[in-house]
């Protein structure tokens, strides 16, 4: 089989690796239309994997810790509101959320971010255990911010 990578020309050799990566993939596969939408929709998928993208409300004025090596993380809570009619009654199903940013998401969220703010968050679900002062094991699951936008009026955004 003639690898996909021997026919690049001089200009495409100076892509990025992300745009270089079918490269490694033999012509021939692409040459069976089911086998390259499946190749194609794991790369996307690949992408999706353990993403979290959230619109809400900050349910607590966000705490930020300043440690001694000058990385900075912030914690605070999101509701997210959800609607359903129920016996002809608009009901409203609030969950709540612990999000943690780090670095500049957290100095960002530290300048701009209040209690009620709106945001949309992306980020990844992590878990971690902990032991309270009395011995009890306490599990919590976080959302871990890689992006955050700050929504709202123009009354309510910063300048």
């Amino acid at each position: 089989m003639k690898s996909f990578q021997n026919n690049i020309t001089g200009s495409e050799v100076k892509k990025s690796k992300k745009e270089n990566a079918p490269d490694i993939i033999s012509k021939s596969m692409f040459n069976q239309p089911v086998l390259k939408s499946r190749y194609l929709n794991l790369l996307i998928m690949s992408n999706l994997r353990n993403q979290v993208q959230l619109i809400g409300n900050v349910g607590n004025a966000p705490e930020i810790k300043n440690f001694e090596s000058g990385k900075k993380v912030s914690t605070f809570s999101l509701a997210t509101n959800e609607y359903y009619h129920k016996e002809g009654e608009k009901i409203q199903q609030t969950d709540w959320h612990n999000v943690v940013a780090w670095g500049k998401q957290a100095e960002l969220i530290e300048k701009y971010v209040d209690k009620g703010k709106e945001v949309a968050i992306r980020g990844k679900l992590t878990s971690r255990s902990y032991e309270t002062e009395t011995g009890e094991k306490r599990y919590v699951t976080e959302i871990l911010v890689n992006e955050i936008l700050f929504l709202g009026n123009k009354e309510n955004s910063y300048q």
